[in-house]
């Protein structure tokens, strides 16, 4: 029996399709299809660290969307709160090491989910609620649905996560996303940002210019790659932890890990640094993989 859970993010997990070994898409033989989608990576790292999650979204009735739910539940993760659409596909995109990857996710089951999904989650049930700045960009009605997210949890008071996960391509302008990326993270509790993605959104140098543009933000994470994180407290100073040294595979995903660690650990009473190198720590396993939820990570 899944236990209850903790943590609940929402969001669109699609099929990943990724060469079985670390080889570019157009010579590769062997494939691996993986759910790819980062709120369901928050929730299946958060289970396999031993904090129970579940992932709420919509997929199509298909056999795409049959294997993902599949898939995702293997990873201990509840789907109780995953809507099937059979008028909509569900999205998929392939992942072709050192060069990126390519998405087919227009029209996806996800994209139209809108605000009355909020009535059939269990917010108030949970610890807390992630969601991520990928799904306001996937069409109107979702955009709406963050919103009745944030309202629904402010309501309950139950906090929020927030991960900017700046999508460029999927906005209609980088003004757009600046402002209504800035504009959600400002009401959100936890907040994780790229330093590169808030150089791109607002022109941010430094973490302390992020944290400028945030001040009121509970918890305030600003990644750096391979230099590492900083994160800020209301009321304190910032707290650097350099990152860890690893042989890079394929960094997409990794941010997802890092913000699963860094939430286990919070909800667990760590302190800042210790949050921090957790963090990390789950990050370096989707860096030396393919899949953004390497198969067997525990």
């Amino acid at each position: 029996m899944t236990p209850r859970p903790e943590v609940l993010t929402v969001g669109e997990t699609m099929v990943l399709v990724a060469p079985a070994v670390a080889e570019p898409l157009e010579s590769a033989i062997a494939f691996h299809l993986d759910p790819g989608g980062a709120e369901s990576n928050v929730a299946a790292h958060l289970a396999a660290l031993g904090t129970p999650a579940a992932w709420a979204s919509a997929v199509g009735d298909d056999a795409l969307g049959r294997r993902l739910l599949r898939q995702v539940r293997e990873h201990g993760v509840d789907t109780a709160w995953v809507r099937r659409d059979a008028s909509a596909p569900t999205g998929l995109y392939v992942k072709d090491p050192g060069n990126g990857v390519q998405y087919y996710r227009a029209g996806s089951a996800a994209s139209r989910l809108e605000p009355a999904f909020v009535d059939t989650l269990p917010i108030a049930d949970v610890r807390l609620v992630h969601v991520s700045g990928i799904t306001p960009a996937l069409s109107g009605s979702c955009d709406a649905l963050i919103d009745a997210i944030l309202d629904r949890a402010a309501a309950a008071g139950v906090p929020v996560s927030f991960d900017v996960n700046l999508r460029a391509s999927l906005w209609p302008s980088a003004d757009a996303a600046a402002r209504r990326l800035l504009a959600l993270a400002a009401r959100a509790d936890v907040v994780f940002v790229g330093l590169d993605e808030a150089q791109a959104l607002w022109g941010a140098q430094t973490p302390d210019h992020v944290r400028g543009l945030l001040p009121d933000v509970r918890e305030l994470v600003v990644k750096d790659g391979a230099v590492g994180a900083t994160s800020y407290e209301r009321g304190a100073e910032g707290v650097h932890v350099p990152a860890l040294v690893v042989d890079v595979v394929e960094v997409v995903g990794a941010g997802d890990a890092f913000a699963a660690g860094y939430l286990h650990a919070m909800l667990r009473g760590a302190a800042p640094d210790e949050r921090l190198r957790a963090g990390h720590e789950r990050a370096v396993l989707t860096i030396a993989d393919t899949a953004d939820v390497p198969r067997g990570t525990r």
